[in-house]
């Protein structure tokens, strides 16, 4: 939306896509320049917040490595094509492998920022449809899959993730997350520092659990140390300590819960004394932990990426919903609740039964499940690399980076080229899309509209907002759904059987994705349906509403909005159950074997966003920032100082990298940031090349996962450090 303040300047008002926080920007602009951007202080969800990264709105709209045309990879390099050439070519190269290898011989992968472009999700959607591969692979398996896992054995969608009520708790237990910097993934939360000191500020507490001081853990009353991986032995000797001091009150929900005798049992295996040694953590202060959650008025405990992507991110994740529930702080202010968005996506996905599914299929190669119809990426590698019936011998990518976004990146950098075709919808020449064939560009976030589909799903606050865009697209470029739409037609070109029937066709046509909105809203909950005389929602009053609509807090939902048979909770659904041996086993094993010299954890950069913003230079100036944290007790015994230079390795991987000697990360434990690595060649990444680092995803392990769900473990990797050379830059 925008604003006329001058005949030579105006200003527009949008949602910044750059994280999950949605917050409100206002750009000031003359003719095509971007003159300033700060934070819309009249945006019902943000207030004027907003975070360094928007700046980055300018930069990469005018970065002058970001891709316009299509390009093929030649022999002598990159050359630019027509799109009707590149789409042609894309068609028959897809098609010819399939009717040669079959239709799964032709793999996809879709990157975070596909989630950020709601248009990309629905073209992409619409195409991988048309490609009639069951290869199928994204970025969630190496992020928040477990979430999703639990939701869907837990209240019937792999959508119906609750969501702490972080305005209105009185008690904040974070195991494994850092909102501060992530500006609160999976809980999309606006300027979360402000609103983490209101929470303490009427009275209420904020403990974190994690490896590392983060910077949420600065802000906490409370920090706790724990051991890489051990998360779920604390969530059980806690749920132990309220079970037999008898705090369990499921409160409203109490009738329509299963299994909470099977919990009770389990539970009773595991007090905080026979789980202190492998978590570091002192029994006393896990049983007043415990009591403090159960006691507080209202209280929610979250975890992210540090329960997640570890080899029980699984169990993690399923025994964060049990305490929330047993506590009686599921579906209540205060506590983890559902959101009721202006497009409800949830509701319309299971009113066609597209609740999620599990394991339906597994990998040819190494045979993990898959789950919402996708594979774990961390067999991409393997299914490219292994011959035999079933190998994967195309791969479409989509705004993805998994080179350096997934475990083992090396091996994948193996496997890329050899590959019979590649393609990318990328505008980067970057670590993953180097590899290609073609390269087909989209527009950028500024020159098309914007709406939040998912992360209004994840939101603290129900709100709605609608973006128009702020430049028109430059002559000879496609948005990226057109870019979809385009390449279903031209398989359907080549292969006519995938052409579809009249009157689908003619809907596909018909049913933009600014349709789907508009569509969505109208006959969402709060949508004004078909009735033209009615004030409820639709999207002109969105889009008319220039800062967004307020539509109220997070409010209770259950039982009416449970997906699960008969709307009832199973607490003990059999897979989950089943995998707590393999947790015992496993920490008995351990107890008993020699430890890792080290164990690597990953952490985030509060200027970057994944490996997004690398080429942007106020992103990447400054002091050093791909360091290794190390303890200064571990950094002392490998004669290890502050800025060294020292070797990590793995059994993937090595890397060079300077030490950071801090308290900030506990003994035994060292961290590396995620989303470096740009010294590979054949990059068209100017700024980023100048300020390459290293990944952590060159150390990390495609083998070392989280056998339940699938999802990779990135974190608690056990790796090596020795000293390489002095390496003293700023003396």
């Amino acid at each position: 939306m925008s604003a006329a303040i001058s005949t030579d300047e105006r200003i527009h008002y949008r949602t910044c896509h750059l994280c999950e926080a949605m917050c409100g920007v206002e750009i000031r602009v003359r003719g095509k320049e971007i003159l300033s951007i700060r934070g819309d202080e009249r945006d019902v969800f943000s207030r004027g917040h907003i975070c360094p990264k928007a700046l980055a709105l300018k930069d990469v709209h005018e970065d002058a490595d970001r891709l316009r045309k299509p390009v093929r990879r030649t022999a002598n390099g990159w050359e630019e094509i027509s799109w009707s050439e590149a789409f042609d070519e894309v068609a028959k190269r897809l098609v010819d492998i399939q009717q040669r290898h079959g239709r799964d011989a032709v793999a996809s992968y879709v990157g975070n920022p596909q989630v950020h472009s709601y248009a990309g999700l629905l073209g992409g959607a619409k195409f991988l449809r048309a490609l009639h591969s069951r290869n199928r692979y994204s970025a969630t398996s190496v992020d928040q899959l477990p979430h999703h896992f639990v939701a869907y054995f837990l209240y019937g969608h792999q959508l119906m993730i609750p969501i702490p009520d972080l305005d209105r708790t009185r008690f904040l237990l974070v195991i494994g997350g850092n909102p501060v910097v992530s500006n609160g993934s999976l809980m999309s939360a606006p300027d979360i520092t402000r609103r983490l000191k209101d929470l303490r500020a009427r009275g209420g507490r904020i403990v974190v659990i994690d490896p590392r001081r983060t910077e949420t853990a600065e802000l906490a009353d409370t920090h706790l140390f724990v051991r890489p991986g051990s998360d779920a032995l604390l969530l059980l000797a806690m749920l132990q300590v309220i079970f037999v001091e008898d705090l369990v009150a499921p409160g409203a929900l109490a009738d329509r819960l299963d299994g909470l005798d099977e919990v009770r049992e389990f539970c009773r295996l595991h007090p905080p004394e026979s789980v202190a040694a492998a978590t570091g953590i002192d029994p006393h202060k896990m049983r007043e932990l415990a009591r403090d959650f159960a006691h507080a008025e209202t209280a929610v405990c979250y975890g992210r990426m540090g329960v997640s992507t570890q080899q029980f991110g699984a169990l993690c994740q399923w025994l964060i919903q049990l305490l929330n529930i047993v506590t009686g702080n599921l579906d209540q202010p205060g506590g983890a609740m559902f959101t009721r968005p202006a497009f409800d996506i949830l509701g319309l996905a299971a009113g066609f039964g597209q609740r999620g599914s599990f394991n339906k299929r597994r990998t040819r190669v190494r045979g993990l499940p898959e789950f919402g119809g996708e594979f774990p990426v961390s067999a991409l590698a393997e299914e490219i690399l292994t011959p035999g019936q079933g190998k994967i011998r195309a791969l479409v990518t989509a705004a993805g980076n998994p080179v350096l976004s997934t475990p083992n990146g090396r091996r994948l950098e193996e496997a890329l080229p050899g590959l019979e075709f590649m393609v990318s919808v990328d505008f980067y020449i970057n670590e993953t899309t180097r590899h290609a064939h073609l390269i087909l560009p989209p527009t950028y976030a500024l020159e098309r509209d914007h709406f939040d589909l998912i992360f209004h799903v994840l939101a603290i606050r129900n709100t709605v907002r609608y973006s128009t865009p702020l430049f028109e697209k430059a002559e000879g470029t496609l948005h990226d759904w057109q870019i979809f739409d385009c390449l279903v037609s031209s398989l359907a070109k080549y292969d006519p059987s995938r052409k579809p029937r009249l009157f689908k066709g003619w809907l596909d046509h018909w049913l933009t994705p600014r349709r789907s909105v508009a569509l969505g809203i109208r006959l969402g909950g709060r949508g004004a349906g078909w009735n033209p005389f009615s004030r409820r929602l639709t999207l002109g009053r969105v889009i008319d509403s220039q800062h967004g609509i307020d539509l109220g807090p997070l409010e209770p939902c259950l039982p009416a909005r449970l997906q699960t048979p008969q709307q009832r909770i199973n607490l003990v659904p059999a897979p989950l159950v089943a995998d707590l041996d393999r947790l015992r086993n496993h920490f008995k094993a351990s107890a008993a074997e020699s430890t890792a010299d080290l164990v690597l954890i990953g952490r985030r950069d509060p200027r970057t966003n994944n490996s997004w913003l690398h080429n942007a230079k106020r992103f990447v100036k400054g002091p050093q920032r791909c360091t290794l944290l190390m303890h200064p007790g571990d950094a002392e015994r490998r004669q290890l100082r502050n800025g060294d230079l020292a070797t990590v390795n793995s059994r993937t991987g090595k890397v060079e990298i300077p030490v950071e000697v801090t308290e900030e990360v506990m003994p035994g434990v060292v961290s590396i940031p995620h989303g470096w690595g740009h010294h590979r060649p054949g990059l068209q990444l100017r700024i980023a090349m100048q300020h390459a680092g290293v990944s952590v995803n060159d150390l990390t392990d495609e083998t070392f996962i989280d056998a339940l769900s699938g999802n990779a473990a990135l974190n608690g990797v056990a790796v090596r450090v020795s000293a390489l050379a002095a390496y003293h830059p700023a003396r």
